[in-house]
Parts: structure tokens; C-alpha cells; sequence
């Protein structure tokens, strides 16, 4: 199962497979505004990619409970205090296993983005 908008990106923001969610790296980005947050502080930045994961979630019929692993791309691995403060506030007591992997520019100019694999619902599977 996949979701993709018929006007969307050449990729699909989740896939359902083999009892898994895979969710496609989410970036600061305000949906349906189209609104970069490419240009805000760090912390902004990281919490506007988790709600993006999080509706993603919520579309493919998941919560942040069933999540089960994370990547999370830095353009600067200083961030990563930073990071780990929003993501701790976010995930709360859910603890995915995570990778952060220091990478150089993103895309567009973003400091962050984050890709989460999922347990699917019994019937979606």
C-alpha cells in the first residue's frame, strides 16, 4: 500500500509492506501552506519534521507508539543536543531505536529531516 498525491513528488510520503510503515525523510516544511521553515531556528525546524512524521503516521493508520526506528539527518552534528531535546520532548516515553548521521547540506537548505520505519496494524498488513 502507498499514498501519494496525485500532484506530489515522485515518491510516496509512506509505504506498507511486510507488516512495516516505511515514511519517507520529512523535512521542515508547514503542509498545505508550502511554507519552508528553512530559515528558522533549529529547534523549529526539527519539531515541524516530527509533526510531518507524525500526520504521515496518522495517514498510514499509525501513532507514534508503533514506531520502531528512526534516521535522523544533520547538515551539522552540532545540532545534535539540540535535536535530542525536541526529539525526547516529542517521542516522550515511545524510544525508537535511532541513527543520526551528520551529512553536510540538505536539501533546500534544511538543517533536518527524518525517516521513520513503523509497525502497520494487523489489517493493514
Amino acid at each position: 500500500m502507498t499514498s501519494q498525491p496525485a500532484d506530489g513528488p515522485h515518491y510516496s510520503p509512506f509505504t506498507i509492506g511486510g507488516g512495516l510503515i516505511f515514511v519517507s525523510g520529512q523535512l521542515p516544511l508547514r503542509p498545505g501552506r508550502d511554507t519552508s521553515l528553512a530559515d528558522a531556528p533549529f529547534t523549529a525546524q526539527v519539531e515541524q519534521a516530527l509533526q510531518n512524521l507524525k500526520s504521515v503516521l496518522q495517514e498510514a493508520g499509525a501513532d507514534l507508539s508503533q514506531v520502531i526506528k528512526t534516521t535522523v539527518y544533520l547538515s551539522d552534528i552540532s545540532d545534535w543536543d539540540e535535536l535530542d531535546a525536541a526529539y525526547g520532548r516529542f517521542f516522550g516515553t515511545t524510544r525508537p531505536s535511532r541513527s543520526v548521521v551528520p551529512t553536510g547540506p540538505l536539501h533546500f537548505g534544511f538543517r533536518v529531516e527524518i525517516e521513520a520505519i513503523a509497525l502497520a496494524s494487523r489489517d493493514m498488513a
